[in-house]
């Protein structure tokens, strides 16, 4: 079906009979009469107040309309009948709304408020048949996108095996899902909005060899509006007092950085932590050695969020002893100087046994005199075992803070290395394809992250999940936590990894936690409609084998707008902009499953919540009883 912009603007445009070939636009002629001003169009236009809802804005009292956005949805939306698509065009490089190959001065532009992409994560060299793809959502549409939408083929995970048979759902329970993560993420939102206290996620780097698929030629910008969606709505889930982190290499750090301010503000910025993610640089390095890792920490609001300290080494406390015997216990001396000079605090220090100290020059004393002198009755001046060194401020271990303030240089020998994570996948399966995971993140470093932003009890949610890591350290440290993977390996690696969990694996952090098993967990599905089509198209080897799913298509497809289905095979379709055309057997395999992905609704990848009732979905009552439950309808 058309959307209800295309459908009001077809709607003004048939007053004017010499756009029209029949029933077909031609868009083009509609374009130049807008480009030269033509009077009774541009009433037309401006008088409609669904579009000009849409595309003026009113500065006092005058309304600005921008003809240029309304240009280029005729030139390239995708909604159109006789369109291809704008994938080459729709996010990009941009200078006064003109893609850099006509222009020479360039900015980065989002250029749409609504602009979409979809698809998950994939990691680096794995040959997974992962779908990314972009298009520009019109804006009526897109709350009907984001709805909820219906789970399936639910199950609980726990010590006493796999219970099927799972219609309810409460707050207590761990959940993982699988299924596009952007659309799952909106459909936490009516149960999680606010409740959510830490978020880690290992995006994709956009590395060039992280299998990251653009279907155009800037692919920064397709990465940072595909991280500017799911930020947003990762916004909407987190509590006033949570954080959310993110890890990220050095190509995309800055520009990360600069999208999260616009997120979240740039005053909820709390760090930029260096993680050593290699213990040892590698000799075939071309130019410098990556050694390190960012991980880029936001809060929802930095007047409520307040960190857990991390436990003191022992080495520290070692450092603590009582040469005096003092009754207080072990105490540490501390230099009685300071560089900052203050007159007040510059005065002579006569020790018990007459010896006579004055601070080194340029510098005073850290307190003042009449201090120093209640600290000397009280115990607290140390002038060495023979009386005779200069003098030091006792700090006992009995009154120093149960904890250290985190830095922003994480070591390897403290939170663990790439190498050691993937040994212990290794170590985990034995069999099955653990390879799948070339940069896994250690148990020891989530750790040290779910400690500092959460307390026990805390809900974490990690939305690309992969391996399971932060949901497994989650498990063992006694947090609630939802994890969301599109990927098949979810089967054969994330739930298997956390049933190892559940009966009590002993690699990671459990023994430093004193693991010992127990406790359970949800798997559900968000349950496919058009997405199931979505992955054939991805998988069809060859232009046969696409012409043969596009018939199962007409059958059982939900398409997005009004087309032709009897020309879909047969006419030729835009590649490029309104001017280049090509039959759909001379289309480049890609640009086939592009098209084949384009007609379909975007609406029903998955299929909605409100939609239970369908009859023709043939839902289960099950699936109804525990998607009724998780909404906490009925």
């Amino acid at each position: 079906m058309e959307t209800e912009l295309i459908k009001e603007i077809n709607r003004v445009l048939k007053a004017f009979p010499q756009f029209w070939d029949n029933n077909i636009l031609h868009r083009s002629m509609v374009i130049q009469a807008i480009n030269q001003k033509e009077p009774k169009l541009i009433k037309a236009l401006i008088y409609n107040e669904k579009i000009k809802s849409i595309y003026s804005t009113i500065i006092d009292g005058i309304v600005i309309f921008d003809f240029d956005k309304l240009i280029s949805l005729l030139k390239y939306k995708e909604y159109w009948p006789d369109s291809f698509t704008k994938y080459c065009n729709s996010i990009g490089l941009t200078t006064d709304g003109k893609y850099l190959d006509r222009n020479t001065d360039v900015v980065l532009d989002f250029p749409f408020k609504d602009c979409v992409l979809e698809g998950g994560m994939k990691k680096e060299d794995q040959g997974k048949d992962e779908i990314y793809y972009n298009e520009i959502i019109a804006r009526d549409e897109i709350d009907r996108l984001f709805s909820s939408k219906i789970f399936t083929n639910t199950k609980r995970y726990s010590a006493n095996g796999v219970d099927k048979n799972i219609t309810d759902f409460c707050d207590d329970d761990n959940l993982i899902i699988k299924g596009n993560n952007l659309i799952a993420l909106h459909s936490l939102k009516e149960r999680y909005a606010g409740k959510v206290k830490l978020i880690y996620i290992d995006p994709p780097y956009n590395t060039g060899n992280d299998g990251f698929k653009y279907n155009d030629r800037f692919n920064r910008s397709t990465w940072l509006v595909f991280m500017k969606n799911r930020l947003e709505i990762a916004r909407e889930l987190l509590s006033d007092d949570g954080s959310i982190w993110i890890n990220i290499d050095d190509g995309e750090q800055a520009y990360l950085k600069v999208l999260m301010d616009q997120v979240f503000g740039s005053n909820s910025f709390i760090s930029n932590i260096v993680w050593q993610k290699k213990y040892a640089a590698t000799n075939d390095t071309k130019f410098i050695a990556d050694m390190h890792d960012h991980i880029i920490v936001f809060t929802k609001n930095k007047n409520m969020w307040r960190p857990n300290l991390l436990p003191r080494p022992k080495e520290l406390n070692e450092k603590y002893t009582n040469p005096d015997n003092d009754p207080r216990g072990v105490w540490y001396s501390t230099n009685l100087s300071v560089k900052t000079f203050s007159l007040k605090n510059y005065y002579e220090i006569i020790s018990p046994k007459g010896l006579k100290f004055l601070p080194p020059p340029s510098r005073c004393w850290v307190i003042s005199q009449e201090k120093y002198q209640d600290l000397l009755n009280d115990n607290r001046i140390w002038f060495g075992l023979d009386g005779k060194s200069r003098p030091y401020l006792k700090k006992f271990l009995s009154e120093v803070q149960d904890g250290i303030v985190p830095d922003s240089l994480w070591l390897h020998k403290d939170v663990g290395h790439n190498i050691g994570a993937k040994k212990h996948i290794r170590e985990l399966f034995s069999e099955g394809n653990t390879e799948l995971f070339s940069t896994p993140k250690p148990e020891k470093l989530i750790q040290r992250i779910i400690h500092i932003g959460s307390n026990e009890g805390d809900l974490v949610l990690d939305f690309h999940l992969g391996s399971g890591t932060t949901a497994a350290v989650a498990h063992k440290m006694g947090r609630r936590y939802i994890g969301i993977e599109q990927m098949d390996y979810i089967d054969d690696i994330t739930l298997a990894r956390l049933q190892k969990v559940i009966e009590g694996e002993q690699g990671g952090i459990s023994k430093d936690v004193n693991w010992q098993g127990g406790g359970s967990f949800v798997y559900t599905e968000l349950m496919q409609l058009n997405q199931n089509f979505v992955q054939l198209i991805q998988q069809a080897s060859d232009t046969i084998a696409l012409k043969a799913l596009f018939e199962q298509m007409r059958s059982k497809g939900h398409f997005n707008y009004q087309v032709d289905l009897d020309k879909v095979l047969n006419k030729d379709h835009e590649v490029d902009g309104v001017d280049h055309k090509l039959s759909f057997d001379d289309l480049p395999l890609e640009k086939q499953k592009c098209l084949l992905i384009e007609i379909l609704d975007k609406n029903q990848l998955y299929v909605n919540a409100s939609e239970m009732d369908d009859e023709t979905l043939s839902i289960s009552e099950k699936d109804k009883a525990f998607t009724k439950s998780f909404y906490q309808k009925g």
